[in-house]
């Protein structure tokens, strides 16, 4: 380790020519603002590529790198150093012989932390170099939650009914174990991309799912004993009133984890073995998709960007929920938003803070709904609005009436697919001459697993999907086999497919004669709209989703 001490990782990238002298000014400044070390400030600061860090890193110091996505590592090997000096420092040990533990470091010029290492577990450490990104990834499959919780839960005493203890008796008799398990949940939770927490008693045991990925995985057995607990830990972080077990209850928590701030509404629901808790989970910050990224096929992209140039009429996102209509309606005012137009949204929740908007969100309880949101924005001089949702009549009636007098309405529907926004909307009670003359665009959408690039392999579907599909036999068609990287689930990741309808002028008759949801449909087909089924099809061909992924999302 003597070279190291020599070098210094900005003197190395610098003297090759990777970094200019500014870029590493800039990068110190931020590594002592953020806490981090230097590589991770030039990586996040997009100065350098985590790949070329690590190969410069090796070549220079001649230090070893490893590729760890399908490193196996021994369980007591890795929990020779605490999880949280891992998780600070971005390491992790891989393997020991004799007395030299090998640790993979994203900063091997780290001393401080090799002296600690070894002054702790009494071994010679041997530092190899790998990408920071790879190592969380091992972190994350070599630390999980579940051993660390129950080691956890094993501390907390139940000498008495844990159902009669009240709110301020568990933050003083109960703190540590309580506390931690709960954060350690929502935790695993933002670790493992999930947008939502199940917290279920069931007859024996207490159940702990996440929705990954739009589908969910149980993840925890605990004790039933501890329900009351963490339902009461979850109620107080929530302002919720404990003691009310027999009704509904929502609520909303701020958490911050991993660098991660969140939003979580919370919701109980009595159920005869007690209650349920589901927490989802609403990243803070900026929007972090741009249309391109969202999934669009290219055709179906430009006629989509062309429909949010208009400068009026309304714009229709309809699927279930959890399908991304929100992330859409986003990513299109953030394609669209500039200095010269006034854009003004009504939402439920805020769910993503846009610079160059101005954002609302209802309050019910104080009257401020979606109706009478959309009549005070339209005294804000709007040129563009966006409605979280059209919910009742009266929303819908404002917001045809705005997109007929000069404004560009987008807004949601639940409906299965975008000729069905016009049924919901005549159904609801708007004139169909209005739905007409108003609607410039629906766009249905769904959300599509994709295969996981680590395990991702060839395969044979049965034929009777194909056949189901019209797909042919000759198509190469790939599968996840399931690895540590996606947790065994065979996939990593989702895109969405999307169909679109523009009303022309048979559609629009159409419309106006109340014609039904399968006349008007076909009508949207010769026209050149590419069905939802259609349009997951490609993603199988090209190789980034299964058969059986689009026939699940596209059953309807």
């Amino acid at each position: 380790m003597a070279e190291v001490k020599r070098k210094r990782l900005g003197e190395i990238l610098a003297g090759k020519g990777l970094i200019t002298k500014e870029q590493l000014s800039e990068a110190i400044e931020r590594q002592k603002e953020k806490d981090e070390f230097l590589g991770q400030s030039l990586v996040r600061l997009g100065f350098i590529k985590e790949e070329t860090l690590a190969e410069e890193l090796s070549s220079q110091l001649r230090i070893p790198r490893v590729e760890l996505s399908n490193y196996v590592i021994d369980s007591k090997i890795a929990h020779l150093v605490s999880e949280n000096i891992c998780r600070q420092h971005c390491l992790i040990p891989l393997f020991r012989i004799d007395n030299t533990l090998t640790v993979a470091m994203a900063d091997p010029m780290n001393l401080e932390i090799i002296d600690r290492i070894q002054s702790e577990t009494g071994f010679i450490v041997e530092a190899v170099i790998s990408t920071e990104t790879s190592i969380r990834e091992a972190i994350e499959r070599h630390y999980r939650v579940t051993d660390t919780i129950h080691d956890i839960v094993g501390n907390i005493s139940i000498g008495r009914e844990p159902s009669v203890i009240s709110g301020p008796e568990i933050e003083v008799t109960e703190k540590a174990p309580v506390i931690r398990a709960v954060d350690m949940i929502i935790s695993q939770a933002i670790t493992d991309r999930a947008s939502d927490i199940h917290i279920e008693p069931d007859e024996n045991i207490l159940k702990v799912r996440y929705r990954i990925d739009g589908v969910l995985h149980e993840n925890l057995q605990l004790p039933l004993h501890l329900h009351p607990l963490i339902v009461s830990r979850i109620k107080i972080l929530a302002g919720m009133n404990i003691a009310e077990k027999r009704i509904p209850q929502d609520g909303h928590i701020e958490f911050k984890a991993e660098g991660k701030e969140m939003d979580m509404r919370v919701a109980t629901f009595p159920t005869i073995r007690g209650e349920k808790v589901v927490l989802r989970l609403l990243y803070k910050g900026s929007a972090k998709y741009s249309l391109a990224e969202l999934g669009f096929l290219p055709d179906t992209l430009k006629k989509f960007e062309s429909l949010i140039s208009h400068a009026h009429g309304i714009i229709l996102v309809t699927g279930p929920t959890g399908s991304g209509k929100t992330t859409t309606l986003y990513a299109a005012l953030s394609k669209i938003r500039t200095t010269e137009i006034n854009i003004t949204t009504i939402e439920d929740p805020v769910e993503y803070q846009l610079s160059g908007l101005n954002q609302s969100q209802i309050n019910p309880r104080a009257g401020w709904t979606f109706a009478t949101g959309l009549r005070n924005i339209l005294r804000q001089d709007p040129d563009v609005i966006m409605v979280g949702e059209i919910r009742d009549l009266e929303t819908a009636k404002i917001s045809i009436q705005s997109a007929l007098t000069g404004h560009l309405v987008l807004s949601t529907l639940h409906t299965n697919d975008a000729p069905g926004a016009v049924t919901r909307l005549i159904d609801m009670g708007i004139e169909p001459f209005l739905v007409s003359s108003s609607i410039i665009g629906a766009l249905a959408q769904r959300l599509v697993r994709l295969i996981c690039p680590h395990c991702k392999e060839l395969y044979k579907p049965k034929e009777e999907l194909l056949k189901t599909l019209g797909l042919d036999a000759e198509t190469k068609f790939y599968k996840g086999k399931g690895c540590q990287n996606c947790g065994d689930t065979g996939y990593k990741g989702r895109t969405g497919i999307f169909e679109l309808m523009i009303p022309g002028q048979e559609l629009q008759t159409l419309i106006v004669a109340k014609s039904t949801p399968l006349v008007i449909h076909q009508a949207a087909q010769r026209a050149g709209m590419m069905t939802l089924r259609e349009a997951g099809l490609q993603f199988v061909r090209s190789g980034k989703t299964t058969v059986e992924e689009i026939l699940r999302v596209t059953q309807d």
